[in-house]
């Protein structure tokens, strides 16, 4: 029988393509990972992988016992949480991702009182500036700031989260404040490259209301505190979470414009269904909206209900 360690080294040189990238996310070296590779090889009898000078190419032996090995480590997964599914303590290795300035400035925090509280629990999180597709990236969660999920994934809310628009007052006495959605074209308006939307292209509500509009501006980005922090400068108007904005429109720097505009953006925990009994993952879930219901994200999220 190969060892499971072993499967588990070739999904991750499957999923990223790559012995470097993968003894990174593995944490160990990529002499470590193609000697693993190598005795798997061996204890299998057939030729997994071709490599090249760039990148890593799975033969069509390789691509079945791929889908064999994911499908031997999750039954692995539900034995082990079948035997702990009473236990509280979780542990072992939680694969996260989110996006960069939501996973910096909220989860990461987050997961830094899980993990003092939970010492068995292992947390590797990656913030990334696209959709993630949290099985065929070998992810156990998405922690994920917007509300278009695909149905096979199970998301539990951990907090409600709206978008708002706003700039700096000095941006506004240059260039006036926009009265209807439409005056956004001949604004400069800061563009975001968001996980979850097209670019440039704002979807916004207000009451029963949806709209779309178009809107282009000297600066764009893939970073939002990058964005923010233009907005700031008096670069434009920008659409932003209440989250990543409330300290600048508490004092000032920035003010809201259109608020009867908003774009719906909560939060959510997505994991795959294989995941819907696991106890590290349930554990997070619970730690989460906790956390974040004690965060002032969720109190400027209440104030923006009442005020709509």
């Amino acid at each position: 029988m190969p060892a499971p360690d072993d499967l588990r080294v070739f999904i991750t040189v499957v999923l990223k393509s790559s012995f470097a990238a993968a003894a990174q996310a593995l944490d160990a070296s990529p002499a470590y990972v193609s000697k693993r590779l190598r005795l798997l090889e061996q204890e299998l009898g057939v030729k997994l992988l071709h490599r090249t000078t760039r990148r890593v190419v799975v033969t069509e032996e390789g691509e079945r016992i791929f889908h064999w090995a994911q499908r031997i480590l999750d039954d692995m997964e539900h034995l082990l949480q079948e035997v702990g599914v009473t236990r509280k303590e979780p542990r072992g290795l939680l694969r996260v991702c989110s996006s960069f300035g939501f996973g910096r400035n909220v989860v990461a925090p987050a997961f830094s009182q899980l993990v003092a509280r939970h010492p068995a629990l292992q947390v590797r999180l990656e913030v990334l500036d696209r959709l993630v597709d949290v099985v065929a990236e070998g992810f156990d969660l998405d922690v994920r700031v917007g509300d278009e999920i695909a149905p096979q994934l199970i998301a539990r809310k951990l907090a409600d989260n709206h978008r708002l628009l706003c700039a700096a007052p000095h941006y506004l006495q240059r260039r006036g404040v926009p009265r209807s959605l439409e005056e956004l074209a001949a604004h400069d308006c800061l563009v975001i490259k968001e996980r979850d939307h097209p670019f440039g292209v704002w979807k916004l509500r207000a009451g029963g209301l949806e709209r779309s509009v178009k809107v282009t501006g000297p600066l764009s980005t893939n970073h939002g505190e990058m964005a923010v922090q233009w907005a700031v400068d008096g670069h434009g108007v920008v659409l932003r979470s209440h989250w990543d904005v409330a300290a600048q429109l508490a004092d000032g720097r920035l003010v809201q414009v259109l608020p009867e505009w908003r774009q719906e953006a909560n939060i959510w925990a997505v994991y795959p269904t294989r995941l819907e009994r696991s106890a590290k993952v349930r554990v997070c879930v619970e730690f989460l909206q906790t956390f974040l219901q004690a965060q002032p994200l969720a109190a400027n999220a209440a104030a923006l209900r009442h005020k709509g």
